[in-house]
């Protein structure tokens, strides 16, 4: 059986510590600055996505031009 580092088992309990209170937290907010707060982090993960999708295109890409010409 394969055991995990005790760094990993932290990191993973702390991102769900993390989650759970974000939204326990956001449930008693302001409804203005809660849209606003999931508006720009919605944004923010649109952005992350692009980019690294994009990146791993790019990456792909093996410079080689696939244009022909005609005899």
């Amino acid at each position: 059986m394969n055991k995990q580092s005790l760094r990993s088992r932290f990191m993973r309990f702390a991102t769900a510590i993390a989650v759970g209170g974000s939204a326990f937290q956001l449930s008693g907010c302001d409804p203005a600055v809660r849209d606003t707060l999931l508006g720009g982090l919605e944004s923010t993960t649109q952005s992350l996505s692009t980019a690294l999708i994009s990146a791993l295109f790019l990456s792909l890409d093996d410079g080689n031009d696939l244009t022909t010409t005609g005899a």
